[in-house]
């Protein structure tokens, strides 16, 4: 299958090659209008099919790649690294992306899937989407280019062929990382595709914002892709790592996180050049910058410059995505010079109490958040380069200015539905304003006196107290958006008669769009609920022999044997833990250790107890070599099941809103005829 792999991929390569030349030449013809040998058309055509048979090929190889790890063809160096006899079946699948040779297949084919599905739409707009199939060639053309001289999946191993691979990473097998890294890569790879279309409908001075509808729906998609990606991460990471936490600020957390606040930037200020043909500039430059932070991301990934447990091992790909990032700025810079003249903007912000002002408020704020987070990742490695020495950027500098631009974000998602377009009286704000206010100052006034206080220990708390600010917004941020859809579902109900529920469906079924649009920001609003509850995150250790008791919280823990178990991938051994709770035994816990065959490296399970109100997190992490006994470390997490609701409302959401709103005819309210009266009793003398 090698032989097969390593020629499909040549294939590929020729096919995406010709696509972007022969697809280049025609559109220039097309252009320029000067006759040729062979009708633009028809060359264009040819570049299509192309592309689609470039899909095929890549397909072929990637079954290749599959195929061999399945068939444990130790011959091949990437399996040999990366696999082995006894690794289970899903994780012998997630092979294939735990590498840097196969997520780089995995990105070619994710791409080459991508514009397969764009060339079958062609004929939506022929011209426009001949552009975007070309600049995805071009994308295409860069990566299998790496892959098969830079970083070859299909390499030989020199040499006699062992009996037995590597194994998987320890920390990959993990049921989530079958389908994070994937998840995150349909992120990555499809914000090329809204780029290729930003990128095209510039060269070609497109007329009208058709385009703009094409992409949000592509925009969208890759979002909300990239967005199950980062959550599946955090979780993995929750889950697994056994320090009780989920983001990190990690170097590799971080190149996640940025495009996606760029694109969500993109997804709400696109929205004014529908409207109202404003932020042109913006929302072009947005989704160039969103494609080149994913490229920004894969390099700190493959390339070893930043210490990551996500992170590959040092790479000299790095300068393949340099050269390819410089010439992808360099085009991006020169068709907006040579075209600026195309995105003047037809009206301006006529007030700064406006929904148009929250857009640009909102804008600036995530692109401040993605430029400060950028500065942070990026300041290692240039004080390394300048002074010889990495300075490493902390969680707690990160936390300082993220976490009051994350409260602001916040605050932006509950005011912008609440403001008009244009402009708006004192009377409406007032009117607007005066449930999310009332919401804020109850939530203040309840927290303070269940005991939720800005300080701890007589001592000033900067997380008790943005956690306090953090619960009172988003109590008046959830508010005012469950006071639009009242609003508009009060006005069905009384026109039809319908139940509220019932009215609250058909008024979203009316504007998916825009309720869908708020379905999301109650996502986001339940999740920053989860992730204030992290300031009142507490944790103990101790050595638990036989019948050891341990505290936490409202639960007591005790040690009820060790077990130790086997099998052909690991060795493991875990501590049975009873949990009780005001003297009942409520549970039982069974945190474990593993320590792998074939590499030798140990392995944390967490045990994990999820309510409402909170999580018991407990981690065995071996035994003390002085005593025997082993070491139990117990975390209280509050509100972190939040996190993943919110992520669960925000794909509903999303949901939602990419579909179709009723057609007017469809939407019509009709209101029941009013029943006949009963007739009058006739009076009678002496009634």
């Amino acid at each position: 299958m090698a032989a097969f792999g390593s020629f499909a991929l040549l294939i590929a390569l020729a096919l995406a090659a010709y696509n972007l030349l022969a697809g280049t030449v025609a559109l220039r013809l097309i252009a320029t209008g000067q006759p040729a040998a062979i009708a633009p058309e028809r060359l264009a055509d040819t570049a299509r099919r192309a592309g689609i048979a470039g899909f095929y090929a890549v397909t072929a190889a990637a079954f290749a790649l599959v195929v061999s790890v399945f068939s444990n063809d130790f011959s091949i160096a990437y399996i040999l690294e990366h696999s082995n006899r006894a690794l289970p079946a899903p994780y012998k699948f997630a092979a294939m992306w735990s590498g840097q040779e196969g997520s780089l297949l995995l990105w070619a084919w994710l791409l080459g899937t991508y514009g397969f599905v764009l060339r079958l739409r062609h004929k939506t707009d022929v011209k426009l989407y001949a552009y975007a199939g070309t600049i995805l060639a071009g994308i295409q053309v860069f990566f299998l280019l790496i892959l098969n001289f830079a970083a070859p999946p299909f390499a030989l191993l020199r040499g006699a062929i062992p009996a037995d691979g590597n194994g998987l990473n320890p920390l990959l097998q993990y049921p989530e990382m079958v389908i994070h890294p994937p998840m995150l890569y349909l992120g990555y790879v499809g914000f090329s595709v809204p780029f290729a279309f930003a990128l095209g409908a510039l060269m070609m001075r497109y007329q009208g914002e058709k385009w703009i509808h094409i992409t949000r729906t592509w925009t969208m998609v890759t979002w909300l892709f990239l967005t199950c990606g980062i959550f599946l991460g955090m979780h993995w990471a929750y889950a697994v790592l056994g320090w009780g936490g989920y983001w990190g600020w990690d170097p590799v957390e971080n190149a996640s996180f940025m495009p996606w606040l760029t694109g969500t930037a993109f997804l709400h200020s696109v929205m004014m050049q529908e409207r109202k043909g404003m932020m042109k500039s913006w929302n072009v430059w947005l989704i160039f910058s969103t494609f080149l932070l994913t490229m920004l991301g894969t390099l700190l990934t493959r390339a070893g410059l930043v210490s990551s447990v996500h992170a590959f091992a040092q790479s000299s790909i790095g300068t393949w995505f340099v050269v390819f990032m410089g010439i992808t700025l360099a085009v991006c810079i020169f068709t907006y010079v040579h075209q600026r003249g195309h995105l003047q903007t037809e009206h301006h912000l006529e007030s700064l109490v406006s929904r148009e002002s929250s857009f640009l408020f909102n804008n600036l704020v995530l692109l401040a958040a993605c430029f400060v987070i950028l500065w942070g990742t990026l300041f290692p490695i240039l004080s390394e380069y300048v002074e010889g020495t990495k300075v490493t950027v902390g969680a707690p500098w990160y936390n300082q200015v993220a976490v009051p631009v994350g409260l602001f974000l916040l605050f932006l998602t509950g005011v912008g539905p609440l403001l008009p377009w244009r402009a708006t009286s004192f009377r409406s704000i007032r009117r607007n304003f005066i449930l999310p206010v009332i919401a804020l100052w109850t939530t203040v006034i309840v927290l303070l006196a269940v005991g939720v206080r800005p300080w701890e220990n007589g001592a000033y708390s900067s997380g008790h107290f943005y956690a306090l600010v953090g619960f009172s917004v988003s109590a008046a941020v959830l508010t005012a958006i469950l006071s639009e859809f009242w609003r508009g579902a009060a006005v069905i109900r009384r026109q039809t008669g319908r139940s509220l529920p019932s009215a609250t469906w058909v008024l979203t079924r009316r504007n998916t769009r825009r309720y869908g649009g708020y379905m999301v920001h109650i996502g986001v609003v339940v999740v920053m609920i989860g992730l204030c509850g992290s300031a009142f995150n507490r944790n103990t250790e101790s050595e638990l022999g036989l019948h050891g008791k341990m505290s936490i919280g409202p639960y007591t823990l005790e040690c009820t044997g060790f077990t130790q178990d086997s099998n052909d991938n690991y060795n493991s051994e875990y501590a049975v833990l009873n949990v009780w709770e005001q003297g009942r035994l409520q549970f039982q816990m069974t945190p474990e250790r593993r320590v792998y065959l074939v590499s030798g490296q140990p392995q944390t399970m967490v045990a994990i107890h999820s309510v409402p109100a909170w999580d018991l997190y407990v981690v065995y992490e071996g035994t003390n070599p002085s005593t025997g006994q082993p070491i139990i470390k117990a975390f209280l997490n509050p509100l972190v099941g939040w996190i993943w609701a919110g992520l669960v409302v925000m794909v509903l959401g999303t949901f939602i809103a990419l579909a179709p709103s009723l057609s007017p005819a469809t939407a019509v309210v009709r209101v029941p005829a009013p029943r006949a009266a009963a007739p009058e009793p006739v009076l009678k003398g002496g009634d």
